[in-house]
């Protein structure tokens, strides 16, 4: 989890590679890509779902790592989720609904 929340890729990456599962979660809910996410490191976001991580898993407070990213203002990680598919009507509060609160609807658009 250090390794993600440090953006450590070359790691984590590595870990992953080798069977850590690329969705494993902390007892809060929060995946190595949220934590990610959510403190900006948006080429270790990349390279986790490169290797199959799931951008839309929320963490035990229904939050997904776009919201996340959206409210730390990291936008090029919001705009790495975006291209890769991430919902933007899903978690509470929804991508969309962050957007708007923090000043950044314009990033959800392509």
């Amino acid at each position: 989890m250090d390794l993600a929340r440090e953006g450590r890729t070359a790691p984590l990456a590595e870990f992953v590679e080798h069977g850590l599962p690329a969705d494993v979660a902390d007892p809060a809910g929060n995946t190595l890509l949220m934590l990610a996410a959510y403190h900006g490191h948006a080429e270790t976001v990349r390279t986790l779902i490169g290797l199959g991580a799931d951008p839309d898993l929320r963490n035990a407070r229904d939050q997904t790592p776009l919201a996340g990213a959206l409210f730390k203002g990291a936008d090029d990680v919001v705009a790495v989720l975006v291209r890769a598919g991430a919902d933007l009507d899903c978690g509470t509060p929804t991508a969309r609904t962050a957007a708007a609160v923090f000043g950044r609807a314009h990033l959800l658009t392509g």
